[in-house]
Parts: C-alpha cells; structure tokens; sequence
C-alpha cells in the first residue's frame, strides 16, 4: 500500500478513532495523544496484511487508550474537588445525517453519561463505547480485547445496567436547553435568587470543576436552593472583559465564558421537564485550552 493511500486511510477513520478514544478518557489532550500513537502504529504497519484497516485501528486505538485510562485513573484520585470530563466541541449533524445516530452519540458524549463511564472498568468502558456509541458487533469488539465473545457479552450486559441505572434522566431539546442556559446566567448575573429558583429543580445538583486552579465548589452542591444561591451569590462578582459565546458542547448547547478572550469557563445545564435538573461549570483551565481560538 502507498504511503498516501495509508494516510487517507487513517484521515478517514480518524474522527471514529477520536470518538473512541475521547469517550474512553474524557480528555481531548489524552484522546489525541492516543489517537496520534495509533498512527505511529499504523504507519509501521505491514498495510498489505491488514483486510481491514478500520477495525485494525479501532483495536490499536482502544488498547491503547485501555492503557492510558489505567494510568490517568491515578491522577485522578488525587483531583481536587469534582472532576469533569473536558468539554469537546461536536456538531453531529454536519457529518451524521440520520438524526437516530445523532441522539446516541450525543448522548455517549454527554457530560452526564462520561462521569457515569468513570466509574466503569477500563473493559467494561471500552465495551460500552465501542458497542453503544459506534455500534460495533461483538465479535470485532472480542478481537480488539481479547477476550472470548461470550466475556465481551456479560461486560456489556453489566455495563449498560450499570450506565442505565446511574445516568440522570434529562430531556434532549436543545432548543429548551438553551433558552434556559441563557435565563440561568442573566439571573445569576443580576443575583436574582427567586429567578434562579423558578428555573431550578427542587432536586438540583450543581458540579464545578476547578482542579483547584480557578474558585469553584469543592463539591457537589444539592438541592435549588443551595445551587441557587451559590450561584446568585458568585456569579454577580463577574470577570474581568467578560464576553459569552454559545457553542455546541458534548453534543448539547453550552456557554462559554471568556474572560479577557481567554476561556474563564464553561456552563452547561441539563433538563427535566421543564427545569434545570444539573448543572455543570468547568473552570480548570487545562480543561478549556481546546476552546481557545
């Protein structure tokens, strides 16, 4: 095989090699340093062996990413305060026309979901991934671990009950989700407590990630009224040259906050009927490098 003909093959399947691998870690530094090692294994490759060069690189690139979690599970550990997956900007339906796969990958990606992944085994996330995000049939995902396909069965059996048992339920529309991301900020700006109220969930949790390098809870905050007023209660303060951007984060619309046209922060809610239910504020700034112009 040509070495240009090797390259567009792994352009091609690139962005399914970063999807992997981000669900996988929750990082995008990580997803790409995995993905960029896939390619260093690939272009060693005998290509005129490989019959298949996606599932070829789904497998390096899941093994690889195996190994990376096992390492960084460590690290985070020691994270201070909650930890978030880093936001990922998405726009699922410039390359996925049918809506149906649109909702499960949005879904894989969200916030919500990757903090549930967290708690999953290094096999049992990569099972879940490969299986419910992309879809792949059991006995590929079998060859990519190494494990019988009757093993690869019971760990997606057991991580889809855990996931569904975990998950919060929350309501897809973005349209809603972001009218009320909007009204949640202005009411917070103008430390409007009752307002806040009105758009919370009686049940309301709120996580900010700072890895104690910016303020932000050093836990997670239950219940309206505690994230009502923490939030009527900060957020006025504000930041220096504030500018607000709205993005499609992690496959639902997101604020960005940038301070000084550097991110500050990023917020992001999800909805249950009608109301804000969580509400998640990124504020590691090793989290928000990505979104930087």
């Amino acid at each position: 095989m040509a070495t240009d003909t090797a390259t567009a093959l792994f352009e091609e399947h690139r962005p399914v090699l970063t999807g992997v691998a981000y669900r996988m870690l929750g990082r995008v530094a990580d997803a790409e340093d995995v993905v960029q090692d896939a390619w260093l294994r690939w272009s060693a490759a005998e290509h005129d062996e490989i019959r298949e060069p996606r599932a070829y690189l789904v497998r390096i690139t899941t093994r690889l990413a195996i190994d990376r979690l096992r390492h960084v599970q460590s690290r985070r550990e020691a994270y201070v305060g909650p930890w978030l997956p880093e936001p990922l900007a998405t726009d699922f339906g410039a390359t996925v026309p049918d809506t149906a796969e649109q909702a499960v990958l949005a879904e894989s990606v969200s916030l919500a979901v990757l903090v549930v992944l967290e708690s999953l085994s290094p096999l049992e996330r990569a099972v879940f991934v490969l299986r419910e995000a992309f879809g792949f049939p059991f006995s590929q995902i079998a060859t990519a671990l190494e494990r019988s396909e009757a093993a690869v069965r019971q760990l997606a059996g057991r991580a889809r009950k855990h996931v569904e048992e975990r998950k919060p339920r929350f309501d897809v529309d973005p349209a809603e989700r972001r009218d009320l991301t909007e009204r949640f900020l202005d009411a917070a700006a103008e430390g409007d407590l009752d307002g806040l109220m009105r758009l919370l969930a009686p049940d309301a949790r709120l996580v900010g990630d700072s890895g104690g390098k910016s303020k932000a809870p050093l836990r997670v905050l239950e219940s309206a009224e505690h994230v009502g007023r923490f939030m009527a209660s900060v957020v006025p303060q504000g930041v220096p040259n504030p500018e607000i951007r709205v993005l499609e984060l992690n496959g639902g619309p997101a604020l960005l906050i940038l301070s000084d046209g550097k991110p500050d922060s990023v917020l992001q809610v999800d909805v249950v009927d009608g109301r804000i239910q969580s509400v998640y504020i990124v504020r590691n700034p090793d989290k928000l490098i990505s979104l930087a112009d």
